[in-house]
């Protein structure tokens, strides 16, 4: 079930919101919290129910294990953990490795074309760190129920934000948490609208000039290359944080509060600046659990930059199976060092500069996130820098130069996003228009298009 889709919007999320508010406060909070967690097993297993049986048994195995975890135990986290990766190394890299082993002289295996169960990674990493803060010895959660919702609740699910299990657990225990809060309600709303807006309106639209270059890398001039290469990037800026806005904006609905994850990263006047501002639950996942753990910046200048290294190619893999994800993950790694060496020079870009360079280095590097092999990424890359016309017979040409997505792609980067807006609002008769207009307008583009899925789907 899709956010951006007719059966989310006027079936399960009126039916779940009316229950939450009409029963919850008569019922109290026990009742809310299974409530809660059934909608969120439901809403999983819509997509295939096949897909319940695996996240049940990871939050069954998962809440067992932290039981028996406590600090000095430490063999029991490492079972928590081994098993925890080799669900998602089945899944997700099993047919990588064959293909890495296949290149051993007479062997050839077959592929497994395992199908990726939707938001394994997001919900497995969720629960590694929570096993990690039960062996520091966080307080555990001491009901099953409880810890199911916090692991399923439905708006993070899928495509995060990451969350903790301390961020979480004590605001679905408020005892006013099914209290009608009209302030958490509108901003909800406005949030999430601003959220589906961004996906099906612009994100789409740059999908189609994405799609169609990176499926013709071998007819496209130097400005086609470019205009793909700009597209697939606000494509997945405005898909990434359209969820998430939408997911934050879901979460007021219900008087949670989930943690941001996207602060205008494209804004950013330095890469350092940039991962601070992009997938921000990712980067605190990767800097508190893997980062800091292999010595942060406290053990040398050699052995921090190994440790920015090896954080971001696991970085790189866990977005894809793929020699271009380590690549890039390495690319971002690399960068990151040579940014901590260059500010301890003490010397600094003008901001318009910096700004220029640090998206140009990240449009760059999002070559090898969206190409489908080494070959695509290379090709697109020597078509970018090399003067190439396009070819004559191109039929696709006029698609890069859709001027009103470009214009309006271009004005959001520069605007508030769409928590900067939430926050401003007021219950003021002008916001209520600007919802409804949302609203019609959202409605008219899901009437009117096909519905695609979210591209961190696929990771």
């Amino acid at each position: 079930m899709l956010f951006n889709s007719f059966e989310f919007l006027l079936g399960f999320l009126p039916i779940t919101l009316f229950v939450f508010y009409f029963f919850g406060p008569k019922l109290k909070p026990p009742f809310t919290g299974l409530w809660l967690l059934l909608c969120s097993l439901f809403f999983y297993g819509w997509w295939n129910p096949a897909y319940l049986a695996l996240i049940l048994f990871s939050i069954g195995f998962n809440y067992f294990i932290s039981k028996r975890i406590y600090p000095g135990k430490k063999k029991t986290l490492i079972l928590g953990i081994t098993v925890n990766l080799l669900g998602i190394v089945f899944f997700k890299y099993t047919d990588f490795v064959i293909y890495n082993l296949n290149f051993i002289p007479d062997l050839s295996l077959g592929y497994l074309n395992l199908v990726l169960p939707l938001g394994i990674s997001f919900y497995t990493f969720q629960q590694i760190a929570y096993l990690v803060d039960s062996y520091k010895g966080t307080q555990k959660e001491k009901n099953l129920f409880s810890y199911g919702l916090f692991v399923s609740f439905f708006p993070q699910l899928i495509a995060g934000p990451i969350v903790h299990h301390s961020e979480m657990m004590g605001q679905f225990r408020k005892p006013n948490l099914t209290k009608l809060n009209y302030d958490h309600l509108s901003r909800g709303l406005f949030i999430f609208m601003m959220g589906l807006a961004k996906k099906i309106i612009i994100a789409d639209s740059f999908a189609i000039i994405a799609n169609k270059g990176y499926a013709n890398i071998n007819s496209l001039g130097s400005a086609e290359a470019w205009a793909s290469s700009l597209a697939y990037s606000l494509q997945l800026y405005f898909d990434f944080s359209g969820y998430s806005a939408m997911a934050i904006g879901l979460g007021l609905l219900f008087n949670i509060k989930l943690p941001q994850n996207f602060n205008s990263p494209y804004k950013s006047l330095s890469i350092k600046e940039f991962w601070r501002n992009w997938h921000m639950t990712l980067s605190r996942f990767l800097r508190d659990y893997v980062y800091i753990p292999l010595g942060g910046n406290k053990k040398g200048n050699f052995r921090t930059g190994l440790n920015l290294m090896a954080t971001f190619l696991l970085g790189g893999i866990w977005h894809g199976a793929g020699w271009t994800f380590v690549f890039w993950g390495f690319l971002h790694g690399a960068a990151l060092v040579i940014h901590r060496e260059w500010s301890k020079l003490g010397l600094n870009l003008p901001k318009v500069l910096a700004l220029f360079l640090t998206f140009l280095f990240v449009n760059i590097t999002w070559v090898f996130f969206r190409a489908d092999s080494w070959g695509g990424s290379l090709e697109m890359l020597q078509r970018m820098f090399y003067i190439v016309p396009a070819r004559e017979d191109f039929f696709l040409v006029s698609n890069f130069y859709d001027l009103p997505v470009w214009i309006a792609g271009v004005i959001l980067l520069f605007m508030p996003n769409a928590i900067e807006f939430g926050r401003r609002l007021k219950p003021t008769f002008t916001y209520l228009v600007l919802n409804l207009l949302l609203f019609l307008i959202n409605v008219i583009y899901l009437n009117s298009i096909v519905k695609n899925d979210f591209l961190y789907f696929d990771f």
